[in-house]
């Protein structure tokens, strides 16, 4: 019995290094956990002090909300369905009258949303409260014009009271309110995952496939772009090495520099199709998409002599590299907040009407 103990002891022992080895690598090149502790979170997700639980909770009303819609129809779940991963499952967004996003862009999720630096795919929103505005005048999405919204919204007590209750007996139901609102319910829609609990110091969360999956993606160069929390979230140029296998579809060029938002990999085995376009709905295809696309070469040690001699090499994936990178992307499958469909006050015979034209 003392010889298997001696025996078994340096094993548990090295397998802990290695864990711990790879957790220091991890986060040495830019990936973070989603923090463990409640306040560090808070801190993140609420860096202003805005969310109580009655803003919440009104903001979680109007997220269900499709009287925000000009037709009455479509609410903010119905391109970002929580219980779908945060997205629509289609390629493009199909909004008001059935309309297709005529950029053929496809809706990113919802989840973590609150980690990325910018939002919508050309990063024209620096905050989720600004970006909650778009969708709802956008004509091909929402396309209620922000005063159709606020006469709604104010013919119906209950929505006027809740905002009291809220924020205060003097508080102004206007547009901007009604949308940062929703915004601070989006923030609390976070999914800390089992590759969360091992950056925060659990060296069994993850599996010995799933561990040999993540040294592959910080080495093969992912975390160039995807990094951080949100594991993306930022913007950077596309096509770096190759052109995209579709990118004819819909013509989105980006921002003005050309750059266009990082999708965040958290759940990304929940948010098929893929790509700004939702081209491709085979992940395993998606990971072969970006070895051609985007990643081209990676420094290696620099000259000690002259300094500036950097070495490099072309970055290819393998079928085996590929596996081992599907096998990591399981890991970032996350635990999603208990969501229960909420109940929604009645109109009164001053709501503005479905306008379906």
């Amino acid at each position: 019995m003392k010889k298997f103990q001696l025996f078994l002891l340096p094993l548990l022992s090295t397998s802990f290094l290695l864990a711990t080895s790879l957790m220091d690598k991890a986060k040495e090149n830019g990936l973070l956990p989603i923090p463990a502790d409640k306040k560090e979170l808070n801190k993140l997700i609420d860096p202003k002090g805005m969310m109580t639980p009655k803003r919440i909770a009104l903001g979680k009303q109007l997220y269900f909300e499709p009287r925000l819609s000009k037709s009455s129809l479509i609410s903010c779940n119905w391109c970002h369905n929580l219980g779908l991963g945060g997205v629509d499952g289609v390629s493009k967004a199909i909004g008001h009258q059935w309309s297709g996003n005529p950029m053929h862009l496809n809706s990113p999720t919802v989840y973590n949303a609150v980690f990325a630096k910018r939002q919508f795919w050309d990063g024209r929103s620096p905050s989720l409260e600004d970006q909650a505005m778009g969708p709802i005048q956008a004509g091909v999405e929402m396309a209620a014009p922000r005063e159709m919204v606020e006469s709604r919204i104010n013919s119906i007590p209950e929505y006027v009271s809740a905002f009291k209750e809220a924020y205060g007996k003097e508080t102004k139901v206007d547009f901007e309110t009604i949308a940062s609102t929703i915004a601070l319910f989006e923030r609390t829609l976070v999914t800390p995952s089992r590759y969360d609990d091992f950056l925060n110091g659990n060296s069994k969360a993850l599996s010995k496939a799933e561990k040999e999956g993540l040294n592959t993606f910080i080495d093969k160069g992912c975390i160039t772009c995807h990094n951080g929390i949100a594991l993306g979230g930022a913007m950077q140029l596309f096509e770096l090495r190759d052109k995209y296998k579709y990118r004819k579809v819909g013509a989105f060029k980006g921002d003005v520099q050309g750059k266009i938002k990082v999708p965040t990999l958290r759940n990304i085995t929940e948010t098929a199709p893929y790509f700004h376009n939702g081209m491709i709905w085979n992940l395993r295809d998606a990971i072969k998409e970006m070895s051609h696309v985007q990643m081209a070469y990676k420094a290696e040690k620099s000259d000690k002599n002259s300094g500036f001699n950097i070495s490099v090499k072309k970055i290819e994936l393998t079928e085996k590299d590929i596996d081992k990178i599907m096998d990591f992307f399981v890991a970032l499958e996350g635990r999603k907040p208990t969501i229960i469909y909420p109940q929604l006050p009645k109109s009164t015979l001053k709501t503005i009407k479905p306008d379906e034209k």
